[in-house]
């Protein structure tokens, strides 16, 4: 099967994960699409595949030279993000995309085309797959997915092609910042990898946000409107003045490049009490504790005017720059790229606003940088792929392997 039949029969598994559950996978629906992966690495010939108690797949292709060279790994994820629905996902095959707007679904009237996203004009005359406009499509990560079992399949089928050892990971719930929590570097065995998570065709990536996430509790008082004066707290307004502190700028709707940002990513509030949730980034590790500071002040602020315990302030940081980690190791951004430009692709090497499993995997010991998938758009019912970017990165999962064995 190729990257691209692979993928349309991925997609069809309805891998949502859930935020702020306690077990790893965080929605046992997960372990459908691990199953079917570890039947389908079997019977390429891949004896070790196994899929673990917490939905974490991993296998081995066996080396065809004997020269020593690093074990290289290729990770991807098998959650789609819980913003979106992603069950019942019908994907479809726009031919030959000729520039204009694509009707996703006549009965709702839900299109797409250049005008709002402009990215289009860069895949004329390709073919484009894209969803129903009810659902996400799932190419985060189920491209990156698909790539690396057609890339596994292509050596499988041809022994005689050179490569170190190569192991496959797939991951659950990293679109809920807990994909790394259970991985088992040690037993996974590779010495460096690449996740297989990024955008279009090209992107090649080494640094990324540092992240934390922040809850806001607000602690109210409710009593009658009608006896309310010098009584209530409205706990809502509270919530509403904690945020209009923040800077207004400093927000992802004003933000690009290696700026950094506060979102309100949920709230929930009644008059007696308020729940914000944040999430906080920057890619410079200065900047990211500052943010986290001036959240701290603004909590203590709101508690010197209304009284300690009015506003609870929770801080988790969830992943680091991986920059850092994979300074030292270079030639996995130098190698990929000589990789992408002999098959003809233009490297795109700029920081991810986000994160990947790797991010994680890095500060764990395994360094490993991220590479395109090809999918844009992701997380919406405007999500769309390019079969071209299907198969040419697995193309280039295969070459980066073979130039591994000549290193």
């Amino acid at each position: 099967m190729s990257a691209v039949e692979k993928f349309l029969k991925y997609v069809t598994y309805d891998t949502r994960s859930e935020e702020d559950q306690e077990n790893i996978p965080s929605t046992e629906k997960q372990f459908d699409l691990a199953r079917e992966l570890v039947e389908e690495m079997k019977s390429m010939g891949i004896a070790d595949a196994r899929v673990d108690e917490h939905c974490y797949v991993y296998g081995t292709i066996p080396a065809t030279t004997e020269r020593k060279v690093p074990v290289l790994g290729f990770i991807a994820h098998m959650d789609t993000a819980p913003v979106v629905s992603g069950a019942g996902v019908c994907p479809r095959i726009v031919k030959n995309y000729d520039g204009g707007v694509i009707v996703l679904n006549e009965e709702t009237g839900v299109s797409m085309g250049p005008s709002a996203f402009p990215q289009l004009l860069n895949y004329r005359g390709e073919d484009l797959i894209v969803t129903d406009g009810t659902t996400l499509l799932g190419s985060d990560d189920k491209a990156g997915i698909a790539e690396i079992m057609a890339m596994a399949e292509y050596f499988l089928s041809n022994p005689q092609i050179p490569h170190g050892t190569i192991k496959i990971g797939f991951t659950p719930d990293e679109e809920v910042g807990r994909g790394a929590d259970l991985f088992d570097v040690e037993g996974f065995g590779a010495d460096v990898a690449y996740t297989v998570d990024g955008g279009p065709l090209g992107e090649l990536e080494y640094e990324n946000f540092n992240a934390a996430s922040a809850r806001v509790y607000i602690q109210g008082s409710s009593i009658h409107p009608g006896s309310a004066k010098g009584k209530l707290v409205n706990a809502i307004l509270l919530g509403m003045e904690f945020h209009s502190m923040l800077p207004p700028a400093e927000n992802p709707a004003y933000t690009e490049g290696y700026e950094g940002f506060y979102h309100l990513n949920h709230m929930r509030g009644e008059v007696e009490d308020t729940m914000l949730d944040y999430i906080v980034r920057d890619h410079d590790r200065d900047k990211f504790e500052a943010k986290k500071d001036y959240l701290r002040r603004a909590a203590d602020y709101m508690n010197g005017k209304y009284g300690e315990g009015t506003v609870r302030l929770e801080l988790r940081d969830s992943y680091y720059n991986m920059k850092e980690k994979i300074e030292p190791h270079m030639y996995l951004i130098d190698l990929a790229k000589e990789a992408m430009e002999e098959l003809g692709i233009s490297p795109r090497i700029s920081p991810i606003r986000g994160g990947t499993d790797g991010s994680r995997l890095s500060y764990m010991g395994l360094p490993c940088p991220n590479l395109c998938t090809g999918g844009e758009n992701c997380h919406g019912k405007y999500e769309f792929i390019s079969t071209r970017s299907l198969e040419k990165t697995s193309e280039l999962l295969a070459a980066i392997a073979e130039k591994f064995a000549r290193l």
